[in-house]
C-alpha cells in the first residue's frame, strides 16, 4: 500500500483503505472507465457554470461577479472538505462542488480576460487549450506506461508539491505584515522560471492521481468511489488551468 500515496489530499491511501471496509456488494465495484466518464460530467458542469458567471462579468456587474465568484469559491472549499471526510456522499456532492468551483473559475478567468483584453486577448483560449492538452499528454503518457509511476518519483512529485504549498503560505502570511514577495508575482525571469516549475509539478501530479485511481479500482473499491476519483482528479485540473493561466499572464507582461 504504499504505493498508493499521493500529493492530493482528495486521493490518500487512508481514503480509499476506509472505502475498502464498506460492503462493495451493495453499492457495486469502482472502475476505471466509471471514473473517468464522472469526471468529463464534472468537466461539463464546471464549464457550465463557469459560463454564467463569465457572462455575468461586465463593468456594470462586477461586484456582483466577484461575490458569486468568492461564493463559489468557499462553498467549493466547504464542500471539499465534506467529501474527504464523506467520501460516500460524493455522488450527491461533487455535482455541487463542480457547480461552485465553476463560479469560482469563470470569475478568475473573466477577470484576467478583462485586464490582458488589449495585449493578449485570447489568453483564456490559449490557458483552456494548454490545460487540457497537458491533461490528455499526462493521460496517454501514463496509460502506455511511457512514465511509470514509481516510489521514487512519486516521493519526489509529493515532495515538490508540498514544498510549492509551504512556498504559498509563506507569501501569504507574509503579505499579511506587509512583506512584498514580489518575485513570485511579477513577470522577472525568476518568476516565470518558479511558474513553469510549478506548472510542471501540477501536471505531474495527475499522473499520481491516475495512479490511485487505478489501484483503487483493481482493490475493488465501491462503485460511489468513482464520484470521489472524479473530484479527485477535477481538484488538480483546476490547479493546473490556475498555474497555466498564471504562467501565460507573466509571459505576455514582459512584451
Amino acid at each position: 500500500m504504499g504505493a498508493f500515496r499521493t500529493s492530493n489530499p482528495t486521493l490518500t491511501e487512508k481514503i480509499f483503505d476506509k472505502s475498502l471496509n464498506e460492503n462493495s456488494a451493495a453499492f457495486g465495484v469502482m472502475s476505471l472507465r466509471g471514473t473517468i466518464n464522472k469526471f468529463g460530467f464534472l468537466l461539463l458542469m464546471v464549464m457550465a457554470s463557469a459560463m454564467y458567471t463569465w457572462n455575468l462579468f461586465t463593468q456594470e456587474t462586477a461586484g456582483t461577479a466577484t461575490t458569486v465568484m468568492i461564493a463559489g469559491a468557499i462553498g467549493g472549499f466547504i464542500l471539499a472538505l465534506v467529501m474527504m471526510f464523506k467520501p460516500n456522499w460524493a455522488g450527491y456532492i461533487a455535482p455541487a462542488y463542480a457547480i461552485l468551483e465553476g463560479l469560482f473559475i469563470g470569475g478568475i478567468s473573466a477577470f484576467f480576460n478583462a485586464m490582458f483584453a488589449k495585449s493578449y486577448p485570447n489568453i483564456i483560449l490559449h490557458a483552456v487549450g494548454l490545460t487540457l492538452g497537458v491533461a490528455l499528454a499526462m493521460f496517454l503518457l501514463y496509460n502506455f506506461r511511457i512514465i511509470n509511476v514509481t516510489n521514487r518519483l512519486r516521493s519526489i512529485i509529493i515532495s515538490a508539491t508540498m514544498g510549492i504549498g509551504l512556498f504559498y503560505l509563506i507569501v501569504w502570511i507574509l503579505g499579511f505584515f506587509g512583506v512584498n514577495m514580489g518575485f513570485a508575482f511579477d513577470s522577472s525571469p525568476l518568476s516565470i522560471g518558479i511558474s513553469l516549475f510549478i506548472v510542471g509539478i501540477a501536471a505531474l501530479n495527475l499522473l499520481l492521481d491516475f495512479d490511485s485511481i487505478e489501484k483503487a479500482a483493481e482493490m475493488g473499491a465501491p462503485k460511489y468511489m468513482e464520484w470521489y476519483g472524479a473530484f479527485g482528479l477535477l481538484v488538480t485540473l483546476v490547479w493546473l488551468y490556475l498555474e497555466i493561466l498564471k504562467l501565460l499572464s507573466k509571459l505576455n507582461s514582459r512584451n
